[in-house]
């Protein structure tokens, strides 16, 4: 496939076919698609926790719900969630972070968990990154120490037939794209 087909094909999927698992050989290639990614000073400052026992999937799921607002109802239909944990960089990215008040872990793991969805629809499989979740209730059910930060958790699964691909709604190329000044 085209990459920019790609691109315009990914979307997050809200609707998973929870007893289709997803094969080995498609989970190895998610991962190692993020294992791959850039990160700044090649910090890699991330560990990636595969949750794809079915019981715990769906205990991890539930923490990703907002019982006020009824936000991540579908993520319980996951068979598989991929919890990204940010670690920290090589000590001259995070003097560097410092200096320029950016948060490069953040930023890596944003590529990191962007390749994963593209590989994702590569091989058929939706995905969705989450980032309303409780992250205490995720560190004991996955025995992450309490001084590590959770930075998302991604919903993957095969979507039903009938999920009908949408229309992307973005601005404008003349809105987003300046020329050598704003």
């Amino acid at each position: 496939m085209d990459f920019l087909d790609l691109v315009k094909k990914r979307q997050s999927v809200r609707r998973y076919i929870l007893e289709r698992p997803i094969e080995k050989e498609k989970l190895d290639r998610i991962v190692e698609s993020a294992r791959l990614a850039p990160s700044a000073s090649n910090s890699q400052p991330w560990t990636f926790i595969v949750v794809d026992e079915p019981e715990l999937a769906y205990k991890v799921a539930d923490a990703t719900r907002g019982t006020l607002i009824g936000i991540n109802k579908f993520v319980v239909q996951s068979p598989l969630l991929i919890v990204m944990i940010i670690e920290k960089p090589k000590i001259h990215t995070q003097i560097g972070a410092v200096l320029k008040n950016k948060e490069y872990p953040l930023i890596d793991i944003g590529i990191a968990a962007e390749h994963m969805c593209l590989q994702a629809e590569e091989d058929g499989i939706g995905s969705c990154m989450l980032g309303w979740f409780d992250e205490k209730k995720i560190k004991k059910l996955l025995n992450i120490p309490r001084k590590k930060v959770v930075g998302l958790v991604i919903s993957f699964g095969y979507a039903p037939e009938d999920y009908k691909l949408r229309e992307k709604i973005r601005k404008s190329t003349e809105e987003v794209v300046r020329f050598n000044s704003y």
